[in-house]
């Protein structure tokens, strides 16, 4: 019998083909070079995306895996190569998205003494990975290599009941949801569906949950936290139990803690059982993968021996009318001037039945699509959440056009974000990927120059992006195409010509540079102490400092 001895390149390229890995993004250094040589011997089995960063060849890893539910999967050089990428994997670790990154390393015999391209690669990357390795010894690298993929797990079935139990008693309920609930797959967000069904309580979400229950549907109450919507927001703060599933009661969403959710009990379904009462204390923690928790509570449910009280419900019900009554998104238009609200509801209007993928960058942009872009599918939401990466639009769309080539896939970007991984729109030119790229461009950084007006008594300090570059002679530099608008009568016709155009786009829209995203929490108060938008004058700040609403 022949032994084979593979080399670690071919150790590689072999794991990746054991975990079905046919994608990878990348940037190649001296430090991986072997592992390169084979990608070239490699009979189109893996196909390589080649970036120009390799920030963004992370955000095009995540952008990928978010859009295709699998692992994305990353290749970079050693020294700056990893450091470049740390952004990248600490956006994946904020946001849990699973993502796999293989760094080259120095030969072992020259670790730590400050060779070229040297850096302490773990160290670097142990607060923002959940793992991670340095191999020495050939011999552990296939073992290691296998070990980057995690099992799914099952909640305690008495945990469930005693949930269920909780559920039933409820008077004012509301099913708070999050990004757990879409990275557990298509069977869970089909299973949460089902289940909210069965219950009929209302239902909101955080900015990663979005399209995880249908946002056009009666029973979604709209978007939580800092800019949610008014009766997401107070149905929060009122209600007497709150059901967590897949989401981590971040700052975003909890706002002051010791007011948060006050009179509620509560439910917390996660995988991670460190997000269990890391933030908020819970009265049932259900550690498991969202999809088997609710196929367990499902079945148990249909055993008739749980019934909501629906009279009470009904009561709840109407009381979220009433809040719905405020209209918490509304805005006032202009016909001279395009307001970016008024510009994601056109560009969702004109792409809602091309089942689209949206990514975004960070900032009064991503805001505006959480609110006025209705996602009824999971998967077509992909943003930046818990790190705020700015730069991440851009890449993370070529990775999810890459996970689906014959779909439309939009950055809704703002002027100053778009530029930090702009050189990506080469990345899209290079392999044909035909992403576009709509620009809400307001000449500031947008979110900062709202907390300047609202906090810091109007001093706009370098918070105005001058000096920036003509969008469509940069889209035409690229070899792209490039279309500006600047009044809401030519908005559509520029919307259809980006959406019929076959290749990367960008869009300059230039919108009302004053305008602030609302309904806002301030921050460190309470979601019953909002900050309501010019359709609300009757919102206004009190002498002790709480807004009135």
């Amino acid at each position: 019998m022949v032994s084979i001895q593979l080399t670690g390149a071919e150790m590689v390229l072999q794991a990746f083909e054991d975990h079905k890995v046919d994608t990878l993004f990348g940037y190649p250094g001296g430090a991986v070079l072997p592992i390169y040589d084979e990608l070239a011997k490699d009979k189109n089995s893996i196909h390589h995306y080649l970036v120009r960063h390799e920030q963004g060849a992370a955000h095009a890893a995540e952008g990928y895996a978010r859009a295709s539910g699998k692992v994305g999967v990353f290749l970079v050089t050693s020294g700056p190569g990893v450091t470049n990428a740390v952004t990248g994997l600490a956006d994946a670790m904020m946001d849990s998205i699973p993502l796999v990154c293989i760094s080259g390393q120095v030969p072992s015999h020259l670790i730590g003494t400050d060779a070229f391209q040297e850096c302490d690669a773990v160290g670097i990357t142990r607060p923002c990975t959940k793992h991670n390795w340095l191999v020495k010894d050939i011999n552990d690298l296939s073992r290691i290599l296998h070990k980057s993929y995690r099992p799914k797990l099952k909640a305690s079935i008495d945990k469930i009941d005693e949930a269920l139990k909780l559920i039933v008693k409820a008077q004012k309920p509301v099913f708070y949801t999050g990004g757990g609930v879409i990275n557990s797959g298509n069977a869970a967000v089909q299973l949460l569906r089902e289940f909210v069904r069965l219950t009929g309580f209302p239902i909101t979400s955080t900015l990663q949950g979005l399209g995880a229950f249908p946002g056009d549907d009666n029973q979604f109450i709209g978007m939580l936290g800092m800019h949610g919507t008014y009766e997401a927001n107070m149905a929060m703060h009122d209600c007497d139990l709150l059901i967590n599933i897949g989401a981590r009661f971040d700052d975003r969403i909890t706002g002051k803690v010791d007011e948060f959710s006050p009179d509620s009990k509560k439910i917390h379904v996660d995988i991670d059982p460190s997000s269990i009462n890391k933030t908020i204390n819970v009265d049932v923690p259900l550690v498991g993968d969202v999809a088997h928790v609710l196929e367990d509570a499902i079945k148990l449910w249909k055993s008739n021996v749980y019934k909501v009280d629906k009279a009470a419900v009904k009561n709840w019900w109407s009381t979220i009318e009433k809040w719905k009554e405020k209209d918490s998104l509304g805005y006032k238009n202009d016909e001279k001037t395009i307001k970016p609200q008024y510009a994601i509801q056109r560009l969702y209007e004109l792409t809602k039945d091309k089942d689209s993928y949206i990514t975004t960058e960070v900032g009064q942009h991503q805001m505006w699509a959480a609110q006025y872009y209705k996602f009824n599918k999971p998967n077509r939401w992909i943003t930046s959440g818990g790190l705020g990466t700015m730069g991440f639009g851009l890449p993370a769309a070529i990775g999810a056009q890459v996970a689906h080539p014959d779909k439309l896939v939009i950055d809704i970007a703002g002027e100053a974000s778009i530029l930090m991984c702009i050189q990506e729109m080469s990345t899209a030119i290079q392999h044909q990927l035909p992403v576009k790229i709509f620009i809400i461009n307001n000449q500031y950084m947008g979110m900062v120059r709202q907390w300047q007006e609202l906090l810091h008594d109007k001093r706009y300090s370098h918070s105005y992006t001058d000096a920036l570059p003509d969008f469509v002679k940069l889209a035409e530099a690229y070899g792209a195409k490039g279309i500006r608008v600047e009044s809401p009568a030519e908005l559509d016709k520029g919307i259809q010509e980006m959406i019929d155009y076959n290749g990367p786009v960008i869009f300059d829209c230039v919108v009302d540079q004053n305008e602030n995203v609302y309904p806002m929490i301030p921050s460190g108060k309470a979601h019953n102490e909002m900050l309501l938008g010019k359709g609300n004058e009757d919102s206004e700040i009190s002498d002790e400092g709480k807004v009135l609403v």
